[in-house]
């Protein structure tokens, strides 16, 4: 068993810029916080690899929809960090945004903790109606 101690502060500028990266579709620098070999599961995903993260996310974005994410809180326990949000999703073809609440977990790399290792995350429901 861990304890860990948890420090409720404003967002970090790397988490800032990962969902600046999205939201703006660059996919670009925003994914530098990642290590080369990180694993991200967000919801079912299952995926091995800073490249493959920002290439299956730039997929997933390029399904028709624009997104702005928000931040709520955000918890700096060290080596993991806990993030709560929302995201707003409008279809690029017009009809009411959805704005589900999102929950992710930051695993920091051991050798190089300004980088994240492992990225749990949930989101949802999602449906647009």
């Amino acid at each position: 068993m861990t304890a860990r101690t948890f420090e409720n502060v404003p967002a970090p500028d790397w988490l800032l810029a990962l969902w600046q990266s999205i939201d703006d579709k660059t996919f670009g620098a925003g994914f530098d916080c990642f290590a080369e070999d990180a694993v991200c599961n967000l919801g079912v995903a299952d995926w091995h690899g800073r490249e493959t993260i920002r290439a299956n996310l730039r997929a997933f974005i390029d399904t028709g929809f624009t997104a702005r994410h928000d931040v709520k809180e955000y918890w700096d326990g060290g080596a993991l960090k806990v993030f709560r949000g929302t995201v707003t999703m409008v279809p690029d073809t017009g009809g009411p945004a959805v704005h589900p609440t999102m929950t992710h977990f930051f695993h920091m790399d051991e050798r190089d903790p300004s980088k994240v290792r492992h990225w749990y995350g949930a989101v949802g429901p999602i449906s647009f109606g």
